[in-house]
């Protein structure tokens, strides 16, 4: 099975996350090498994630977050809260109105 082609905004997102990893693994004096050991990853996986590779998995994003102290930054990736299209879909699906529920009528009532 083949992918389709990474569009390119995608790609663009997936460099700079990959040259802020490396920006901040330079200015914290971590080597590549010491970066994997602590994520648990080669090398070249290092790498990758620092050149914007789309394969790299984005488990390896969320443990450099984390040796970095950023792990908060990722976990907010995607705040429903400030999802303002999800809202708004949301929002376009409310009733027009809000009515009260029929009570049972009680027995011997008009």
């Amino acid at each position: 099975m083949q992918s389709s082609p990474i569009p390119l905004p995608v790609e663009r997102a997936l460099r700079r996350v990959g040259q802020s990893i490396s920006l901040a693994r330079r200015r914290r004096q971590l080597s590549q090498e010491s970066l994997a050991e602590r994520i648990g990853a080669s090398v070249n996986t290092v790498r990758r994630m620092e050149d914007g590779h789309p394969g790299t998995a984005l488990q390896h994003f969320a443990r450099a977050l984390q040796v970095f102290g950023e792990l908060d930054k990722f976990e907010n990736l995607l705040d429903t809260a400030q999802d303002s299209v999800g809202l708004a879909l949301m929002d376009q699906n409310l009733p027009q109105r809000v009515r009260t529920p029929r009570r049972a009528r009680e027995p011997g009532a008009f």
